[in-house]
């Protein structure tokens, strides 16, 4: 399978530093997710041992959760890592093949940067009305603003690998 993904253009060499980038981004979204399932476990075993829970140890999750999959997402367009349906063109030439999974990372880009515009509307709308979770009343309007910043990491992540790709069928 890697070597299906660095035929469809994986610019791991093209830009160290960008890399470098949203692989911090990527850990650091996997730090939150184990620190997440370590918050869970805690509960689960205080209540266990009844001495309650974490009090709104499902606010944290949720937003545990959204924080780190937002700080996935542009590592694994880097790396080519989002699922690629070839069934119509495993007999193209590469660069044929090349040329389309571009044009696709060029749509991509768009539409995460529209959501990234939306998202940020939304957490400005949230900051204005004082969103809160349920229980913990953590304000959102920062986790919203989080999913703005990292959907425009992607967008820009998606044109980085659109051109890439480019550049490697011209």
């Amino acid at each position: 399978m890697e070597g299906a993904q660095l035929d469809h253009g994986s610019p791991e060499r093209e830009s160290t530093r960008f890399g470098a980038l949203v692989a911090t981004v990527g850990m650091l979204g996997g730090v939150v997710a184990l620190a997440t399932a370590a918050m869970v476990t805690v509960s689960v075993i205080s209540r266990k041992l009844g001495y309650g829970g974490i009090s709104g140890d499902f606010d944290f999750v949720q937003i545990g959760v959204a924080v780190a999959i937002f700080a996935f997402m542009p590592y694994t367009q880097w790396r080519r890592g989002n699922i690629v349906v070839d069934t119509f063109s495993t007999r193209w030439p590469p660069a044929l093949v090349r040329a389309v999974d571009a044009a696709w990372d060029l749509l991509y880009a768009l539409s995460m940067a529209v959501l990234a515009y939306a998202m940020a509307g939304g957490a400005g709308d949230a900051m204005r009305s004082g969103l809160s979770s349920m229980v913990a009343g953590l304000p959102l309007a920062p986790v919203f603003w989080f999913g703005s910043a990292m959907l425009a990491l992607l967008a820009v992540t998606a044109l980085r690998t659109a051109f890439v790709l480019l550049r490697r069928s011209a």
